[in-house]
């Protein structure tokens, strides 16, 4: 009585070490999805891909300029910022172009070489776009990406998804499933080690 018991919870047991595993085999399997269908069109899209050398050759902030909340919104409400334009002096091709925070900078802006994400208050704004400018007049020489193919003159600051960002993306993803499948095969391994003791 009590070995069919035993017999009985081992089985529990086991189902539900077999459902633990495939859900994690399902749920690494969706996380890819989402990673390949957000992050890394965003990746294979950006052309700034080299690293190079940026030097600082002027630093200018215009007059406040209007920018949606909502990139492509038809909405007429837009909030004021200051302009802040950065020039800088690219190593690699000995060019002077305009510096950006990022891609996304580009594309919601290409007057101005930073966008800020939220208007929370106008003066914290003003003041983070001056200590921004006073930051590069400081450091003059910093790394930059510049796109070797030459489709884009300008270059940015930083990437939005850099190269050690995307393989930290699909690090997670990567562990839950070798977790899983790791529970399945030893699962498997017991229930066969199970029946040839059964069978012996």
């Amino acid at each position: 009585m009590l070995g069919k018991k035993l017999v009985t919870a081992q089985k529990r047991g086991e189902t539900r070490a077999l459902c633990l595993g495939l859900g994690m085999v399902a749920c690494s399997m969706m996380m890819y999805f989402f990673i390949g269908i957000t992050i890394v069109p965003f990746y294979t899209k950006s052309v700034w891909t080299t690293e190079t050398v940026c030097k600082v050759l002027k630093t200018n902030i215009k007059d406040n300029v209007f920018c949606p909340h909502n990139e492509g919104s038809e909405d007429e409400e837009n909030f004021p910022y200051p302009c802040l334009q950065v020039w800088v002096n690219v190593t690699a091709s000995g060019q002077e172009v305009m510096l950006y925070q990022t891609e996304d900078t580009l594309e919601r802006n290409p007057k101005c070489s930073y966008v800020p994400d939220k208007l929370e208050n106008s003066k914290e704004v003003k003041a983070r776009i001056e200590t921004i400018a006073s930051n590069f007049k400081k450091y003059q020489t910093f790394p930059c990406y510049y796109d070797p193919g030459g489709t884009q003159t300008n270059v940015i600051l930083s990437r939005l998804y850099p190269s050690k960002g995307l393989l930290f993306a699909f690090l997670w993803p990567t562990l839950m499933f070798t977790g899983g499948c790791l529970i399945i095969v030893l699962v498997k391994i017991s229930q066969y080690v199970s029946v040839l003791s059964a069978w012996q």
